[in-house]
């Protein structure tokens, strides 16, 4: 609970406090059940809103999502919204021993619940109508959606070709040195691009080291319970005191093994998987990213083109060409597709200068709670190994000589 609170205030909504007086939006998405066979089997959520807010068809709905629902409600926002950091989705497994496990399919149920929440919370996000359909629609509805939706392997034949034939000649062209990429040259987006690379190697370092203390947890508490029971065996064998002091010191240390157990499980779910959460919300800035660079090329393209069209109508005017009035037309609508193309630029340019400020906030919050949260349950795990052993140590000098 405490990891989807940290994503969410950086809204004017308050998504987990409803109150009447306030306009709210809380989602949950809950219980999780598997249902299908083999390659067709998924895992289904419940997703429940509750909220005042009037665009929404009453205070509450409970709707059953996939996660395929959840992708398309993601591309829907990453096509509408650019410039927006829309917020990332966990991975979808490929290993079919590890898609429906109970460990992957809480971690992939609560990575699922603070996406959701982290877009119904956005300033800009959460008056999107596709996310009010995601919320409200019913399962029949949400898949027409869903199979009508565009894609790039739902274009016809014809179109695909003619896209491999444009991707196969702009490389062409970059490898043989015909075009360059045309890119900013902007020495603050230089330096945010630098910081945004840097932070994803640093958060990728950090959540890899994570794993590793969960991992390592994991081992000296199955360590702990082995070595609890060879012990405890170990007693059977003895008579008297110090028999009853092996015992004791088994049972310490099946007891010590569980608490690893449940800590490396705290672990997991409260400090590698916000770290991983995090390096995936990277690599959404590096999406929108790719969407500046995009804009940016077409509208110097687009500027380019609109020059030297403007340059071939001087010529045709001056030569009294009867081509003068058709370019002319052309001329003006290149100028305002350029137009265009400049002010979604610009909006862009704008939209990420406020949503980087928007993330760090946010990132500041959350990793100053995740590592506090780490740090406070590592003192009190040291503390309870602590008094664990400490507890046996009259019971073991006693039956020293």
């Amino acid at each position: 609970m405490l990891a989807k609170q940290r994503s969410l205030s950086g809204s004017g909504l308050s998504p987990r406090s409803p109150s009447s007086s306030q306009p709210f939006l809380s989602v949950s998405v809950t219980d999780p059940v598997k249902l299908g066979n083999g390659v067709q089997a998924y895992i289904s959520y419940r997703v429940i809103t509750k909220t005042n807010l009037p665009e929404y068809r009453g205070q509450e709905k409970i709707v059953i999502r996939r996660y395929s629902d959840f992708v398309w409600l993601r591309d829907r926002l990453a096509e509408k919204f650019k410039g927006i950091f829309i917020p990332p989705l966990p991975e979808k497994s490929a290993v079919e021993k590890f898609r429906f496990s109970a460990e992957f399919i809480e971690l992939r149920r609560q990575a699922l619940d603070t996406y959701v929440n982290r877009v119904a919370s956005h300033p800009q996000l959460q008056q999107s109508e596709d996310l009010r359909s995601f919320l409200q629609d019913d399962e029949e509805t949400m898949e027409r959606a869903r199979s009508q939706d565009g894609g790039i392997f739902k274009k016809k034949p014809a179109d695909l070709m003619q896209i491999f034939k444009d991707v196969q000649s702009k490389v062409s062209d970059v490898v043989l040195g015909k075009e360059k990429p045309l890119e900013e040259a902007d020495p603050e987006y230089e330096k945010m691009k630098r910081y945004v690379f840097e932070l994803e190697d640093h958060l990728a370092e950090a959540q890899k080291q994570a794993f590793r203390l969960v991992k390592r947890h994991r081992e000296l508490g199955q360590a702990l319970s082995d070595f609890g029971k060879a012990v405890k065996l170990l007693g059977d064998s003895e008579g008297n005191q110090l028999g009853k002091a092996f015992s004791d010191f088994g049972s310490q240390s099946e007891m010590l093994s569980f608490k690893l157990q449940k800590e490396a499980q705290d672990l997991l779910m409260n400090f590698e998987e916000p770290l991983k959460d995090y390096v995936r919300a990277v690599q959404s800035i590096k999406a929108t990213m790719t969407d500046r660079a995009n804009a940016f090329r077409q509208q110097c393209e687009l500027a380019e083109t609109a020059k030297l069209r403007e340059i071939n109508l001087e010529k045709l005017i001056v030569m009294r060409s009867d081509k003068v009035p058709e370019v002319e037309i052309e001329c003006k609508e290149l100028k305002a597709e350029s137009e265009e193309a400049t002010r979604r630029f610009e909006v862009i340019v704008r939209l990420m200068n406020e949503e980087l400020v928007r993330f760090q906030e946010q990132k500041t919050i959350d990793m100053g709670v995740t590592f506090h949260d780490f740090a406070k349950g590592q003192a009190q795990l040291a503390n309870d190994i602590a008094n664990a052993w400490r507890s046996l140590l009259p019971k073991l000098e006693a039956c020293s000589p």
